[in-house]
């Protein structure tokens, strides 16, 4: 019935989650909010990490992307849990070095890294730093020279992977942003140069295909194109790599209609191929790092709302207001994306209305849904957004000098705040 299996309904008719009546969470840390269940992302954190142990003997390691979800509290959850970090900017950085992350288990992504970036990555020891084009890699040679140090690269390669997935969140292809083609020689020119710059330890190199993928199909055939380049590689530089990043992107449930895959069939699928093919071409079995972000926390996560307005219009539709909107969940409006949706106060009652749930921003594209199913609501329901824990409190903006949500975190039936609301002060408070 629902998309997560730390969703339920209690006695009352009310919406759980994490075995916390929403309803109740609503009332105590008020809306609108967002909700995670602790057990859920440790338990995805486990999966994930028996994984590597199961299908590479644990000659590897899982590092949370934690664009999908940062915050002090995930980065100790993930320190507890026993792995690494993925993290794109300083902000990210910062906030898992302040909470005494260690830095040779964080992975430092970016297409565009600012030289401060960089300094302060190699300054903390930061293990790996991915390294997306020529100018940054002679920029943190020069870095890491003047700091007097040898810093652990790896590169990001283009494989040329269709990932069957929203075009906006394609990224393995030779049109993208990120990396370095395969097609055009340009990944064999920067293995070349990366492994003559003394300052730097080239350790693997990394792919990334995409994001909210349901086919193995993809991962299979990146891991193939990858190990292909590692033996071109071997053969015309003498060059052997001890290690291999093959990035996340697996797909999680948001609606009755997806149908993501177990994420062991991807791993024991993966890895049959990495294994085939590292003998394939002679070469030894590298370390392999993942970066799994949304199958970690959304599905762990949802969005409590109060209904404001209900707003039918004859013939047309029947407009939900709710008390956010797109300023915390910019989604519909990027990607339009689905979700399932839920009045938490009425759980246990038969959908019977199709509505436009709309937020409260002064835009007419400020909606969460469109033609979605749902109980009859009226003002004062609490409504629930399934599946919002990746990409939501990451994405969000102070659109319309909206103050940022709080993030609650659940663990057994007790709530906790693990990141404030704002306040309107909190707001201004940069302003001149």
């Amino acid at each position: 019935m629902f998309v997560s299996d730390c969703i339920s309904i209690n006695e009352k008719g009310h919406l759980t989650v994490g075995s916390a009546d929403t309803v109740e969470l609503a009332k105590k840390f008020g809306t609108p909010a967002y909700v995670f269940d602790e057990n859920e992302i440790r338990g995805n954190l486990r999966a994930f990490r028996n994984s590597i142990e199961d299908n590479y003997g644990g000659n590897g390691l899982v590092c949370y992307a934690s664009k999908a979800f940062s915050c002090k509290e995930i980065y100790r959850i993930c320190m507890q849990e026993g792995t690494g970090v993925d993290v794109v900017s300083g902000g990210e950085l910062y906030t898992a070095l302040s909470v005494g992350f260690p830095a040779e288990n964080i992975v430092f992504h970016g297409n565009n890294k600012t030289p401060d970036e960089l300094l302060m990555a190699v300054g903390n020891g930061v293990g790996r730093i991915v390294v997306d084009n020529l100018t940054e890699l002679e920029t943190l040679n020069g870095i890491a020279s003047a700091s007097g140090k040898t810093v652990g690269i790896m590169l990001r390669i283009k494989p040329g992977v269709d990932a069957h997935t929203h075009d906006f969140i394609k990224t393995g292809q030779i049109d993208s942003k990120f990396g370095f083609a395969l097609e055009t020689g340009e990944a064999l020119e920067a293995v070349k140069a990366a492994i003559t710059m003394p300052s730097l330890k080239l350790r693997g190199l990394h792919c990334h295909i995409g994001s909210q993928i349901f086919d193995i199909d993809p991962f299979e055939l990146a891991a193939e194109v990858m190990l292909g380049l590692y033996k071109q590689i071997k053969d015309e530089t003498g060059y052997e790599f001890d290690e291999l990043n093959l990035g996340g992107g697996f797909g999680i449930k948001y609606v009755d209609g997806d149908t993501p895959i177990p994420y062991g069939e991807y791993m024991k699928n993966v890895s049959a191929v990495v294994r085939a093919e590292t003998e394939k071409h002679g070469l030894k079995m590298p370390f392999i790092l993942i970066e799994p972000g949304r199958s970690v926390v959304g599905a762990a996560g949802l969005t409590l709302y109060t209904v404001g307005a209900v707003k039918k219009i004859p013939d047309i539709r029947t407009y939900v207001s709710v008390d956010g909107g797109m300023a915390d969940n910019p989604r519909y409006a990027l990607y339009g994306a689905d979700y399932q949706i839920i009045c938490a106060n009425k759980a246990n009652e038969e959908k019977n209305m199709t509505v436009t749930v709309a937020g409260k921003c002064c835009e007419s594209g400020d909606l969460i849904q469109e033609n979605a199913p749902l109980q009859s609501v009226e003002a004062g329901d609490i409504l629930a957004v399934l599946s919002t824990g990746a990409y939501n409190y990451s994405m969000a903006s102070n659109y319309n000098r909206i103050p940022k949500l709080p993030v609650i975190m659940v663990n057994n039936g007790e709530a906790r705040t693990v990141v404030r609301r704002e306040t309107y002060e909190m707001v201004a408070s940069c302003d001149v």
